[in-house]
């Protein structure tokens, strides 16, 4: 996030885009709620879905699937359109201005509502509201990220906040919800193919040469590491012969299940790091027992960027042990001794390389977290970014054309399927699933159809379908709702007894790597 939770409530409009807050980030939300209720702030909530969050909002725009570009510069063409935009900070702080405004010109709203389905008058109010605000915060999630435009989507959404000046203040910002309690830290520790600790490029010789001093090595590649979803096919073809995951479930979250157990079940040799048995473990050659977050003593950066102390509350069963303990056991029986004491101890090597994190000690942390980047020890953290220039120094406006989904409905595979979660169960269930009670709540996975697919299908609530794609088939229970638009159904992926991702397309948006989660085409029909 550019700004902090907090600043949520500081705004004076809010656009919420691919993110089911309520049900994906309950204590998240609350601030969104607040600010409307309290402060006077006014909600604008884009979803397919006519989600919980849609009730508290003063606009509620419903586009069809994979249509984010299309309306984000429907917005921007209406804000330039009437002079709404943020001249100075234009001019001030933002580069390729005109290139992107000779683009956005062809969005009129008529134009934008035969591609979305959104009625140009509410393409217009919405501009309007975001627009003459104050200041304006944009919330979003993997609904906008998981396309093969994801990375367009997220680039659209940082255009419309320069457009009118809503980034560097507070109340304002493009800010991304991480989807678990440290998917920012992950990162941030270079837990990305291309990059070290910081996003220090694997490809700059002076970086490679400070990491080979700090670990006592020589001849780091310079070379970027694969994708997830480029070591899938890989397994699949023989060139990648052994895996090591840790924490993760890919064969209930990856796309395209079926090739995706092909794949694992082709590698030579499978080590699954985790604390309980999953799917992937079931399929594993060597299994890793690790602590939970209770059991084990360290830092998460949470979503806001705030780096925060985890302390231990229970010991570890049996012979589960640290993450950290056992890679470092690992890499010491493989030649590379790694002799670490403390999680604290690798924490403190860590900021002696990550000038973003170099401000940031267990003692300045043993109470309240700091927000990086915190290049000091007497640095006061970052809570929000970009408040004099971009890391870049001006911000770029990007011109960009919408693109249809990879797979769109026909005549064998008449309907859209998007996936997500609901508010009971959490990923691909590890956890929650071994809840009575949350159990109890959502039991089994379900159909989604609106009134008007269940009434043309002739099904009832209850009934148990088949759900088709090119890639799979699953059986679940309808759920009719409103929630759902006519010839679109919404599957949670969590329930491996009835993947989602059997379903789903494995289409990678071309940069950033990440599947097309949220749109694939497939066919309904009553179990037999």
């Amino acid at each position: 996030m550019t700004n902090t939770i907090a600043c949520i409530e500081k705004a004076d409009v809010i656009l919420i885009t691919g993110s089911n807050t309520s049900e994906n980030h309950p204590v998240l939300s609350s601030f969104a709620k607040r600010a409307v209720k309290f402060h006077g702030a006014r909600l604008i909530v884009v979803d397919p879905r006519r989600i919980k969050m849609a009730s508290f909002a003063h606009q509620y725009l419903r586009p069809n699937l994979g249509t984010d570009v299309a309306w984000i510069n429907g917005l921007m063409h209406v804000i330039i359109r009437d002079d709404l935009h943020d001249k100075n900070f234009i001019e001030t702080r933002t580069e390729k201005f005109e290139e992107f405004k000779q683009l956005v010109e062809r969005y009129t709203p008529e134009y934008v509502e035969e591609i979305t389905g959104i009625p140009a008058g509410q393409i217009e109010t919405a501009a309007r509201m975001y627009a003459t605000a104050k200041v304006g915060s944009i919330l979003y999630c993997m609904g906008i990220t998981q396309h093969i435009s994801g990375t367009d989507n997220v680039k659209s959404l940082a255009n419309l906040a320069m457009l009118c000046g809503f980034l560097g203040v507070e109340g304002g910002g493009v800010n991304p919800l991480r989807g678990q309690n440290n998917v920012q830290g992950a990162c941030d520790l270079g837990g990305l193919p291309n990059v070290y600790p910081a996003y220090q490029s694997v490809a700059d010789a002076g970086i490679k040469a400070k990491f080979e001093a700090a670990w006592g090595v020589e001849g780091l590649s310079e070379q970027p590491g694969m994708t997830v979803t480029k070591m899938v096919p890989a397994a699949h073809d023989g060139t990648l012969k052994a895996m090591y995951i840790i924490g993760e479930n890919p064969l209930v979250s990856d796309p395209d299940l079926n090739h995706a157990h092909k794949s694992f079940s082709n590698l030579d040799f499978l080590v699954v790091q985790d604390i309980f048995m999953t799917e992937t473990a079931q399929l594993a050659d060597v299994v890793l027992p690790s602590c939970c977050f209770a059991e084990k003593e360290g830092t998460f950066s949470n979503t806001e960027r705030r780096v925060q102390r985890v302390r231990k509350a229970v010991e570890a069963p049996g012979k589960a042990r640290d993450d950290w303990w056992i890679l470092a056991e690992v890499g010491t029986r493989m030649g590379y001794p790694m002799s670490y004491g403390s999680a604290e101890e690798i924490f403190e090597e860590l900021r002696q390389v990550t000038p973003s994190y170099a401000g940031i000690t267990y003692a300045r942390i043993a109470r309240e977290g700091l927000h990086w980047p915190c290049p000091t020890e007497d640095h006061p953290g970052t809570p929000i970014l970009h408040t004099a220039q971009f890391t870049k120094g001006k911000g770029t406006f990007h011109a960009i054309e919408w693109i249809p989904p990879a797979e769109q409905p026909d005549d064998e595979y008449p309907l859209y399927l998007t996936t997500g979660r609901v508010l009971y169960h959490y990923h691909t269930g590890t956890m929650t699933m071994r809840s009575e009670g949350l159990n109890e709540r959502v039991p089994e996975c379900f159909v989604e159809v609106s009134a008007a697919d269940a009434a043309a299908y002739e099904l009832a609530d209850g009934e148990r379908v088949t759900v088709s794609s090119r890639r799979g088939t699953i059986e679940a229970r309808v759920q009719i709702s409103e929630k759902t638009s006519a010839g679109t159904i919404f599957i949670p992926f969590h329930f491996a007894q009835a993947a989602a991702n059997r379903l789903t397309n494995a289409a990678l948006d071309p940069i950033s790597g990440i599947p097309e989660l949220k749109v694939c085409a497939v066919r309904l029909s009553k179990a037999a």
